[in-house]
């Protein structure tokens, strides 16, 4: 195929990316017909099999395991995540390594042409995509060409008008569903699940791996045909505090691994999350066989930063991207398993749209000292109104020591104030823990983090 050469500018990522934010007047913009108008231009499609993820939380670890395995049973991956923490490259993985910024370059200029109708003309004309359509659309044509053996997606925000789900998959994988981006999605876990099940294809497999899961997504199964593998029926795990088993009900199969150790990624809801990961990889045996050491070692390898990242050293920091009231539910349920810590500081910022005071309910009482920042996106709360949200409601035993215009900021300061036997937790938001590991750990702090 001929290569389309890069038009004058932009001519960098970082200019791309800022191309991509003043396309759209609006960055959230649900639909498909726009996103799959440029990519019927681009004769965009896959010729491996395909797993998209969705879900309220969990989907970052399951897409990561996924990854993991794959690898380990020696096969060629492409993964694609958002959003990403530091660096955008972040969101493009290939065999478990951030895509180099420019490998991106040519299929951003083939987006830009195909969009303007440049290529592919069905006489429409010029396209308005979103920042997230477009680098979506860029980063699934890099994978295509990429020569991977199986392609990981993890949907960004719902499922059935997300601009991921331009791709059919052979797998679809629906973790945890939680009320978050309610304004968008729905009111309840029975619309939110509708919109996840949006990703669901007649005659494939979909792996849902909440025990509780909505009506609605068993309804829509039914309704298009898939083929449902449901955790607790098709599928279950036990555990004891050393290790854990996995099988699969007889009429799937009844493979079974058992006396497997805990996955790598820390959490009690990690289990699931697996549980998840081993059902979709038994639906796709067929095409992608893999082996119980690649499922050992994928499990015992995977690695994704700011998921109940515990960075060793006094004091103990804490690094979570939960950000909304289910995900913050699980992180004080972690943070409570962890033992007796004399102080807990808490470096916390978050997006004004989340539920804040049920957020702040669970976890409230086991912080005492709340370090409150101020993050760089018009979408965030202010410092002070996160004081405003704690001081009006479940407080607990803390106080609030400061607000701060930045993460690193706020962090340096809690390190300042914290003794080598408390812990310091930072969550809240992607940018909270993103702010804090702009350098890795900050240099500021690794006096006090030194092991």
């Amino acid at each position: 195929m001929q290569e389309i050469p890069l038009p004058p500018h932009p001519q960098t990522l970082e200019e791309w990316l800022a191309h991509c934010e003043r396309l759209h007047p609006v960055t959230i913009d649900m639909g498909l017909d726009r996103v799959q108008r440029v990519a019927r231009r681009m004769d965009l499609r896959f010729d491996c099999p395909v797993i998209t993820v969705a879900g309220t939380n969990g989907k970052g670890s399951t897409c990561a395991m996924l990854e993991a395995i794959y690898c380990e049973a020696g096969y060629r991956t492409g993964l694609y995540t958002s959003p990403h923490l530091v660096h955008f490259e972040e969101r493009c993985r290939l065999s478990r390594e951030a895509i180099a910024a420019d490998q991106l370059l040519p299929a951003f200029a083939e987006v830009e042409v195909a969009r303007r109708g440049q290529t592919g003309d069905d006489g429409q004309g010029e396209v308005s995509l979103t920042y997230f359509e477009f680098t979506t659309l860029a980063i699934l044509r890099t994978l295509s060409r990429a020569g991977l053996d199986v392609v990981i997606l993890e949907v960004g925000l719902g499922g059935r008008l997300d601009a991921v789900n331009i791709i059919d998959p052979d797998c679809a994988v629906i973790t945890c569903i939680a009320l978050d981006h309610m304004a968008i999605l729905g009111p309840d876990r029975e619309a939110i699940g509708y919109e996840k099940a949006g990703i669901m294809r007649t005659g494939r497999p979909v792996v849902v791996s909440d025990p509780a899961v909505p009506q609605s997504v068993l309804d829509r199964a039914t309704e298009v045909g898939a083929e449902l593998w449901r955790i607790g029926l098709d599928f279950h795990f036990a555990g004891d505090k050393q290790q854990w088993g996995w099988a699969t009900h007889p009429s799937r199969g009844g493979r079974r691994y058992s006396g497997m150790a805990y996955p790598a990624l820390r959490g009690a809801n990690q289990l699931v999350n697996a549980s998840g990961v081993l059902a979709a990889i038994e639906a796709l045996r067929t095409r992608l066989p893999v082996t119980a050491q690649a499922v050992r070692n994928g499990l015992a390898l995977v690695e994704l930063p700011g998921r109940f990242q515990i960075v060793p050293g006094q004091p103990t920091l804490v690094l979570d991207v939960a950000h909304n009231p289910h995900s913050v539910a699980a992180l004080a349920e972690n943070l409570d398993a962890m033992g007796f810590h004399p102080t807990t500081h808490a470096v916390f910022g978050a997006m004004a749209d989340k539920d804040l005071a049920a957020m702040l309910e669970r976890v409230a009482p086991l912080i005492d000292r709340w370090y409150l920042t101020d993050l760089p996106t018009a979408r965030a709360a202010r410092a002070e109104d996160l004081r405003s949200a704690l001081e009006a409601g479940p407080l607990g035993r803390g106080q609030v020591a400061g607000c701060y215009p930045d993460p690193l900021q706020a962090l340096a300061a809690a390190v300042s104030a914290a003794d080598p036997a408390d812990r310091i937790v930072v969550f809240g938001s992607f940018f909270t823990v993103g702010g804090v590991l702009q350098d890795g750990i900050p240099r500021l702090a690794a006096k006090h983090l030194a092991a």
